[in-house]
């Protein structure tokens, strides 16, 4: 791929970066140029969401290279979404807003922008609007198995998950973790926390702390920048973590398991559909369904009956012999 020029400027509580490719592209193929404005909310990064939202649009600009130009809003603090997003709208023909933390500005900004494309990395059934894709990762649906695992490589016999803000698919997320848990394990302790910022370092510490005084040594979570909270609390005190999105496994000792929730996965979805010419408005489910690369759950170094184990797990979500909440 060309080296690529990033032009950043202040927007808000966040930078801007116009992503292109240094060479120019071509007068007969500009008309074919796909335009997507992107926000991530926090940072690119994080070890978690957002960084696994920005691997897929650098995986998206390797793929479609002069095809695509992008332009990225990151580290918005919630209060300037509807601003930065508004921004995108003006100059590109996707809007891509990656978490569920946006869908409620991307709602707002969509009615203002009917000609623009907005796809919501995230999102949930509810609203509905004729230019607006909402697409569950269905969190909750992973996070089931994320707690079976945890239950089988907990020595302690105690789990805990730390959740960001409190929106349904975090909080569902957290209750399928607990279950998936005690389905392994029925005399399991488990310990759930809300420190109602995905990027609250000092609080997602204080929690994870908390939870290793009561008995927990394997941890999950849905957190940001939050994430170095929890890694700092386990690496005090000797316990492990089931990291989220991104794979850590021979690099970080903390990390004895992670979960594939496809963030990356539905950025280049978006992408992907939008320069087909195929891209539709309305809700779309993703999750074990569409595939290892949308979801999973991969143990590192697992043994044949924990791989075993989990396999069936995640064929019996498929087949709704287990029920899980919604994302």
């Amino acid at each position: 791929m060309s080296r690529r020029r990033l032009l950043t400027c202040a927007v808000a509580a966040g930078a801007i970066l116009s992503i292109g490719l240094a060479a120019p592209v071509p007068q007969a193929r500009a008309a074919e140029t796909a335009k997507v404005g992107i926000l991530i909310p926090g940072s690119k990064s994080d070890k978690g969401w957002m960084e696994s939202g920005y691997d897929g649009l650098v995986a998206a600009q390797k793929k479609h290279g002069d095809a695509l130009k992008v332009q990225m809003i990151e580290n918005i603090n919630y209060a300037d979404m509807e601003q930065a997003l508004t921004q995108l709208a003006t100059k590109n023909t996707l809007v891509i807003g990656v978490g569920g933390q946006t869908q409620a500005a991307v709602y707002k900004v969509a009615k203002r922008f009917p000609k623009v494309k907005f796809s919501i990395v995230g999102g949930n059934a509810g609203e509905s609007a004729p230019n607006v894709a909402g697409y569950d990762v269905k969190q909750a649906e992973i996070a089931y198995v994320a707690g079976a695992a945890a239950a089988m490589l907990s020595k302690t016999g105690g789990v805990s998950y730390v959740g960001g803000m409190e929106l349904p698919s975090i909080v569902n997320a957290g209750k399928e973790f607990g279950l998936g848990a005690k389905s392994v394990n029925p005399n399991i302790k488990y310990f759930e926390n809300y420190t109602g910022d995905f990027d609250n370092v000092a609080k997602a510490k204080e929690a994870t702390l908390a939870a290793i005084a009561q008995g927990a040594d394997v941890h999950y979570h849905i957190l940001n920048l939050g994430l170095r909270g929890l890694e700092q609390a386990a690496k005090e005190k000797g316990t492990h973590v089931i990291g989220s999105y991104t794979n850590y496994c021979g690099t970080d000792p903390l990390t004895i398991a992670y979960s594939i929730t496809g963030v990356g996965y539905q950025v280049r979805y978006a992408i992907d559909q939008v320069i087909a010419g195929t891209w539709v408005a309305g809700y779309k489910p993703f999750g074990l369904a569409m595939g290892p690369e949308a979801s999973d759950m991969i143990v590192c170094g697992a043994t044949p009956e924990i791989k075993a184990k989990l396999d069936a797990i995640k064929a019996d979500i498929l087949s709704g012999k287990i029920k899980v909440l919604e994302g």
